[in-house]
């Protein structure tokens, strides 16, 4: 099974032996369409790199298929091996509540989901078509990050506008991140050898982009993103939720709407916050220095995420787990623990020696006691995709 994620000046991609579910290698082509780009894979035959210039991603698509097959460090032997081709899809609105086998509906509805996610979709939808020409006959599957979150229900989904801006524009909540926190809870509940009709857990899925999940025996019932990925948790550089008042106040003060969005999704947050970066470790690095800003955006961050815990406990009732996934959540022990100090008086007990001995590792961080289990769960939103293709392309389970 042949992963790929499209973005506009970039295309990754992952090869998985099915249903082992073994990653044969990975790679990855940058600076499409900008000059000479690169293609840099990695497998355990060794690396491979090639610098030339990539106009578009037909010639993206080429690189790939020569890197592949390439005879010292190709991942297979024949290009005829790829029986499925599996796409990461940002946006697939209303339209998909599941993965998809790409018909020429499924083309449609990612093109019209295209002003609801105008920097993704139309990269992802390149990426499809150009598949469709280097590998025909091959079933290719659409992987919707939203669709994990159109289950939620609409007192969740709906915002408190006029109900008219929600069936002429669909405004909404839609969620992303959907694939990695569905591969995350499957992964938690396996882990703990519990059944998921009987499982709820919260996902916190934190990382440059952040978002938490709450999940009710294997379905989300809510989610911090919202109608875009701007709303909810401080993030690396997006600013999560504020009063909405805040933009007409700036407007007024001469800030335009373009400065307003490059403002709050790329100078806000973390970034914004310390002065020092959106990277957690800088970020971190300069708070144990001594860095005050440095320490108020820690605390912001962690803030912000025991909020929302606590509001999806009120809403989960009972709640099993608490996942801590994403660059952050598996690999910052500080900030699991920044986050898990003040939320013992609702069951939410952390092991403070498991949670450093740890490091980034699947494995229980909370106390023999703690009413919720607290797990560290590496998220692999690839495999999930190409565990996704196969039950699809096979009518397998495996998903």
């Amino acid at each position: 099974m042949l992963v790929v994620n499209c973005g506009s000046s970039s295309l990754k991609y992952e090869v998985y032996e099915m249903p082992e579910g073994r990653s044969l290698g990975k790679g990855v082509v940058e600076r499409i369409g900008m000059g000479v780009g690169n293609i840099d894979q990695e497998s355990p035959r060794g690396e491979y790199h090639h610098e030339q210039e990539i106009k578009d991603h037909a010639v993206a698509m080429e690189l790939v298929q020569r890197a592949l097959i390439d005879s010292q460090y190709g991942l297979l032997s024949d290009l005829g091996q790829v029986v499925g081709v599996g796409h990461r899809v940002v946006h697939g609105g209303e339209s998909y509540s599941q993965s998809v086998v790409i018909d020429t509906q499924v083309l449609a509805a990612i093109k019209q989901n295209i002003e609801l996610a105008p920097l993704h979709n139309p990269a992802n939808l390149t990426g499809i078509q150009e598949s469709m020409k280097f590998f025909p006959g091959v079933p290719q599957v659409a992987v919707f990050d939203t669709a994990f979150h159109q289950t939620i229900p609409s007192s969740s989904y709906l915002y408190g506008l006029p109900y008219e801006l929600y069936e002429k524009f669909k405004i909404r909540k839609y969620g992303f991140h959907g694939t990695s926190h569905r591969y995350v809870a499957n992964e938690a509940v396996r882990f703990l050898k519990r059944a998921m009709e009987n499982t709820n857990v919260i996902s916190a899925h934190l990382g440059n982009g952040a978002s938490i999940t709450a999940v009710a025996r294997g379905k989300s019932i809510d989610t911090s993103m919202g109608f875009t990925p701007l709303e909810g948790l401080v993030m690396g550089t997006r600013s999560g939720d504020i009063d909405p008042a805040i933009i007409f106040y700036l407007m007024e003060r001469g800030y335009s709407p373009e400065e307003l969005n490059t403002l709050l999704n790329k100078k806000s947050g973390l970034l914004g916050l310390s002065g020092i970066s959106n990277d957690m470790r800088d970020v971190h690095k300069a708070s144990l220095e001594g860095n005050t800003r440095a320490e108020s955006a820690l605390e912001v961050f962690a803030h912000r995420v025991r909020r929302y815990i606590g509001a999806y406990m009120a809403n989960l009732v009972k709640v099993d787990a608490l996942i801590f996934t994403g660059g952050v959540g598996q690999h910052a022990p500080h900030m699991r623990e920044r986050i898990c100090r003040r939320l013992e008086n609702l069951g939410i007990v952390m092991d403070y020696e498991k949670n450093r001995e740890n490091g980034s590792k699947l494995g229980i961080i909370s106390t023999d006691y703690s009413p919720v289990t607290i797990l560290v769960v590496p998220t692999n939103e690839e495999l999930q995709i190409a565990k996704d293709t196969y039950s699809l392309v096979f009518g397998s389970a495996q998903a």
